[in-house]
């Protein structure tokens, strides 16, 4: 990280900072009390959230509960996966620790500003030495030794102090931008979800005539309507029930991560042989069924198979086979809010683990227009919809990717000198984005 300005000196962190200087002895009391940040509190913009925080007793907190944080420092994550993510604490009360998974920054303040050191910190220069410096097997953490040598650029203080006010503004007003952006991503949600609602509930044709539907929680549906349960228009069984002893091979193992609100993604995605498949059971999926996730965090969400994975395989999760009806929107019937949430979540919130069971599921009340044609109609009206949002969702997500792309390079640009930082700018900056600091919350 040598290559700024000649002007700049360049020195090891540990002769401009003292690093992890304060901990809790172990003669601490065993009813001091104090705010406990984990490594999960904590990505690559700072705190997470706040309100998230423990308050714990010392006697209850976890061994690694040790490292003490006062205002002005900067803590950052010295072990993957969550290498790099950092916050800087713009208010310790000296009630503050820290997991040791996080290295204690606190800097001499006649050699470096004290953000600046933050933003010096999370710069991409910063990620290229510490991912290289990382060690070990499972979970690579950067040692002190490393971590003290790192070699960080030291403008005049003058100039740090510029540059941190710069950014603190610039980044303000992109965080802003980016908040907005997933705001808007999140109505898109749930405008797909009321949608989906309406078409499976109403159908599509204007207004029906309603009639009682026999379901005291759900008592009128179109006229002419079914209201029929899941397993007289469907079989319902189990895929594997546990991953073979042996993986890797051609055949897709969908498992419930890889089910995400009417979706199939790979991220993750196992692979097995058909060897090692245990015997008495039928994992193998046509296009058209539907996998709906059996238990853990997932719990009820469900996707209908695309024909690119006809002939792969289940997990531990469910496989729906629709005799009676229009595959494609029971699929979507699955996913409306009258059913996932009005019936399915309710059963499986009945356990301290999220569970769900065949039984149950062929439970659920569907609401079913009368033709196939009708229900091909509406699959085919939501497809055409979602897509629509799908897009919008999509520009959305490359508007975000676009802006952290440009927040890190401004400040890569910034702490490394390519970009000099004058008075002006940082005047111009704080002036623009006055509340810099309410932005970033």
């Amino acid at each position: 990280m040598n290559s700024g300005p000649q002007s700049w000196q360049y020195d090891r962190l540990k002769d401009l900072a003292q690093i992890n200087r304060r901990a809790l002895p172990a003669t601490t009391e065993p009813d001091f009390e104090f705010d406990y940040i984990e490594i999960s509190n904590v990505n690559y913009h700072g705190i997470i959230d706040p309100g998230a925080i423990e308050r714990l007793r010392y006697e209850d907190a976890p061994s690694r509960a040790r490292r003490c944080v006062y205002t002005g420092n900067t803590i950052i994550s010295s072990v993957r996966p969550n290498l790099q993510a950092a916050a800087f604490i713009e208010n310790g009360r000296g009630d503050l620790v820290c997991s040791t998974g996080f290295n204690v920054v606190e800097p001499f303040e006649w050699k470096l500003h004290s953000k600046y050191v933050y933003y010096a910190l999370i710069s991409e220069a910063s990620r290229q030495y510490f991912e290289a410096a990382a060690k070990g097997v499972g979970y690579p953490a950067v040692d002190d030794k490393d971590f003290n040598s790192f070699n960080i650029p030291r403008p005049p203080i003058p100039e740090q102090k510029r540059i941190a006010a710069y950014l603190d503004a610039s980044c303000a007003a992109i965080d802003a931008a980016m908040r907005a952006k997933r705001r808007q991503s999140n109505v898109l949600e749930v405008l797909a979800k009321i949608i989906i609602n309406n078409a499976v509930t109403n159908g599509i044709r204007g207004s029906h005539d309603l009639e009682d539907s026999g379901w005291t929680l759900n008592p009128n549906m179109p006229r002419g309507w079914h209201n029929w349960r899941l397993r007289t228009i469907a079989d319902i069984r189990y895929g594997l029930g546990q991953p073979p002893a042996e993986k890797g091979g051609p055949i897709p193992m969908i498992r419930a991560t890889n089910v995400k609100a009417g979706r199939i993604v790979e991220d993750n995605m196992m692979h097995v042989d058909s060897e090692h498949l245990p015997p008495g059971r039928q994992p193998f999926l046509k296009a058209g069924e539907i996998i709906v996730v059996r238990s853990g965090a997932y719990t009820g969400d469900s996707s209908i198979v695309p024909k690119e994975y006809e002939g792969a395989v289940v997990g531990y999760d469910m496989i729906v086979s629709v005799k009676r009806a229009y595959p494609e929107f029971i699929a979507y019937a699955l996913l409306s809010s009258y059913v996932l949430n009005g019936q399915i979540l309710l059963l499986t919130n009945r356990a301290a683990q999220p569970h769900l069971n065949a039984h149950e599921l062929g439970g659920v009340r569907i609401f079913l227009p009368p033709s196939t044609i009708e229900q091909i109609e509406i699959s085919e009206f939501l497809d055409s919809k979602l897509a629509e949002l799908s897009e919008l969702s999509g520009l959305i997500s490359t508007q975000i990717q676009t802006l952290l792309s440009y927040r890190k390079s401004l400040i890569h640009e910034c702490v490394t000198g390519l970009r000099r930082v004058t008075d002006e700018d940082a005047k111009l900056a704080e002036a623009q984005w006055p509340n810099a600091k309410t932005l970033r919350n």
